[in-house]
C-alpha cells in the first residue's frame, strides 16, 4: 500500500487531525462572532500570537497553569479591546487597524521574548507549563475510535465544546440575537433601541477570547514553548474557515476539520521526502482555493437576489 495512503487510513491520522484542527477551530469561532456582528476581526493572527506568548511567560515565572491561562485570555481581550477602540471609537477602518495589530503583535512578542528569555527565537530556556492531556474512560478502550478521540489535550475537548457554546450564545441568548441583528442591519437594530457599537464591542471581545484560547493551545498544548511568529498564518486560515462555514456553528466546525485534514496531510508528506517548500504552501493554497469557492458562491447568491 502507498505509504501516504496507509498513514491516512490509520487511527493516528484521525488523532492528528483533531490535534492540528484545535487552534484553527478556536480562531474560526472568534472570527465568526465578529463577522456575525458586521465587524470581522482579522487580527486573530496577532491575538493568538500575543496570547501564546503571555501564557508561556506567566506560567514559567509563576509556575501556575491557571495564571498562565488567565493571562493569555486577558492578552487576547486586551488586543480585541484596542481594535474595538480604534474601530468603534476613533472610526478607523477595521481591516487597517487589524493589520497594524498583527504587525505589532509579531514585533512586540519578539521584543519581550528577548527581554525574558534572552532569545529572539524561542522560549525554550524557560520552563513553562503545559495543559494536561486526558484519557477518556471507557472510550479509550474502544479500538480505533478510542485511539482517535481519547488522549487529547484538554483544550482540544474545550474547542469541540466551544461549537456548542457558540451555538447557544448565537441562537439561544438575547446577546446572540442582537449580534445577528446588528450584523444584518445595524440601522434597523439601532431603531429598536439596540446599542450597535456596544454589541459590536461584545462580539469583538468574544472574538478575542476564542482567539486567545487558540494561541494558548499552540504554545501550551501543541508544543511546550513559544516561538516567534509560531501562529504561521493560522489566524488567516481561520478567516477562510469561518467564511467557508458561513459563520455558523456546524459550517465552521466542518471547515475547520477540512483545514485540519489538509494541514495533517502536509505534516505526513514531510516524512516522504517531499520538498519542504511544497509542503509549506499546501495550507495557503487550500485557503486561496476555499476563499475563491466562497466568493463564487456568494456572487451567485447575490445575482439570484
Amino acid at each position: 500500500m502507498n505509504p501516504l495512503l496507509k498513514s491516512i487510513l490509520s487511527p493516528s491520522f484521525g488523532f492528528a487531525i483533531l490535534r492540528v484542527m484545535t487552534p484553527i477551530l478556536f480562531a474560526s469561532i472568534g472570527v465568526a462572532f465578529s463577522a456575525l456582528a458586521g465587524s470581522i476581526n482579522i487580527s486573530l493572527e496577532g491575538t493568538m500570537l500575543i496570547s501564546a506568548f503571555f501564557g508561556v511567560i506567566v506560567s514559567a515565572f509563576t509556575k501556575s497553569l491557571t495564571l498562565g491561562l488567565i493571562s493569555g485570555i486577558l492578552a487576547g481581550i486586551g488586543l480585541a479591546s484596542i481594535l474595538a477602540y480604534f474601530h468603534l471609537k476613533l472610526k478607523a477602518d477595521i481591516i487597517l487597524a487589524a493589520i497594524a495589530l498583527n504587525m505589532f503583535a509579531s514585533g512586540f512578542t519578539i521584543f519581550l521574548l528577548y527581554i525574558f528569555a534572552k532569545d529572539k527565537g524561542t522560549s525554550s530556556s524557560l520552563k513553562s507549563l503545559v495543559f494536561p492531556s486526558i484519557q477518556i474512560p471507557i472510550l479509550k478502550d474502544i479500538p480505533i475510535l478510542g485511539e482517535i478521540i481519547s488522549g487529547h489535550n484538554i483544550l482540544t475537548y474545550l474547542a469541540l465544546l466551544s461549537i456548542l457554546i457558540f451555538f447557544i450564545i448565537i441562537f439561544k441568548t438575547p446577546l446572540g440575537l442582537r449580534i445577528r441583528a446588528v450584523g444584518q442591519n445595524p440601522d434597523a437594530a439601532s431603531s429598536v433601541g439596540i446599542n450597535v457599537n456596544k454589541i459590536k464591542f461584545y462580539a469583538l471581545l468574544l472574538s478575542g477570547i476564542f482567539g486567545a484560547l487558540g494561541g494558548l493551545y499552540l504554545s501550551m498544548g501543541y508544543v511546550s514553548w513559544f516561538a516567534r511568529d509560531m501562529t504561521a498564518g493560522r489566524g488567516f486560515i481561520a478567516i477562510a474557515a469561518s467564511n467557508l462555514g458561513a459563520h455558523l456553528p456546524l459550517g465552521v466546525f466542518l471547515a475547520s476539520i477540512l483545514f485540519g485534514i489538509l494541514n495533517t496531510i502536509a505534516i505526513y508528506l514531510a516524512s516522504l521526502q517531499v520538498p519542504s517548500e511544497f509542503i509549506q504552501m499546501i495550507p495557503y493554497i487550500a485557503t486561496i482555493i476555499t476563499l475563491t469557492i466562497y466568493s463564487i458562491q456568494a456572487s451567485r447568491k447575490k445575482r439570484k437576489l
